[in-house]
């Protein structure tokens, strides 16, 4: 009877210490999930701070977006000539590659819709190019240079061809490109067809 009441109290004992055991083993695994909660943590406020620095860029572009100052600002130049044709200079911007971009808008504020081929410059090679910005020309009076419009082989110019014409009322936008004025040159001197010519900087 004795040895039969140690073995159950060692069978009790064995399976006491496989609870305890599994406790414990729990109690680690529960640890290591601590740490690496507390490791995940860590990542978590950086992957916040991220988010919140993006969060950040994203309002600091709402800034500029919603204030929409580039667009309330005044244009480089505008003149108005020819029949009741306003040339405005919105942009212009030194390009890699060695040229100079220059971006605006055209405002018809006749009663009629107007277009000319004349635009398309005096050059026979640009003479395809009809009604657009292929005639504008550069003056850098520092350089005493002239510039004129890029072109393809094919004659196209790198710039905005605006069909048969503007209709009244209407305001077309339009690029120009051209080779890149020496780099200590500030200002030119824009001209296109009998428009007056605009002095914009360049930088």
């Amino acid at each position: 009877m004795d040895l039969r009441d140690s073995k159950s109290r060692l069978i009790l004992i064995v399976v006491a210490l496989g609870a305890a055991l599994v406790v414990a083993v729990a109690s680690c695994g529960g640890g290591g999930g601590d740490d690496g909660g507390e490791d995940g943590a860590g990542g978590t406020p950086t992957e916040q701070v991220d988010g919140g620095d993006a969060e950040g860029d994203g309002s600091s572009e709402d800034e500029p977006s919603g204030g929409e100052e580039p667009s309330e600002q005044e244009p480089l130049a505008e003149v108005t000539g020819e029949e009741d044709i306003t040339l405005t200079i919105t942009r212009a911007e030194r390009e890699a590659g060695g040229f100079l971009t220059i971006e605006g808008t055209i405002h018809n504020g006749g009663s009629d819709g107007w277009g000319t081929s004349a635009w398309a410059g005096e050059e026979n090679e640009l003479a395809g190019n009809d009604f657009s910005m292929a005639g504008a020309t550069l003056v850098a009076r520092e350089e005493q240079k002239r510039y004129l419009i890029l072109r393809d082989t094919e004659g196209r110019c790198l710039c905005t061809n605006f069909g048969l014409q503007i209709d009244a009322g209407a305001t077309e936008t339009w690029f120009a490109q051209f080779p890149e004025p020496d780099p200590g040159t500030t200002e030119v001197d824009f001209q296109i067809g009998q428009m007056p010519h605009a002095t914009i900087e360049i930088h």
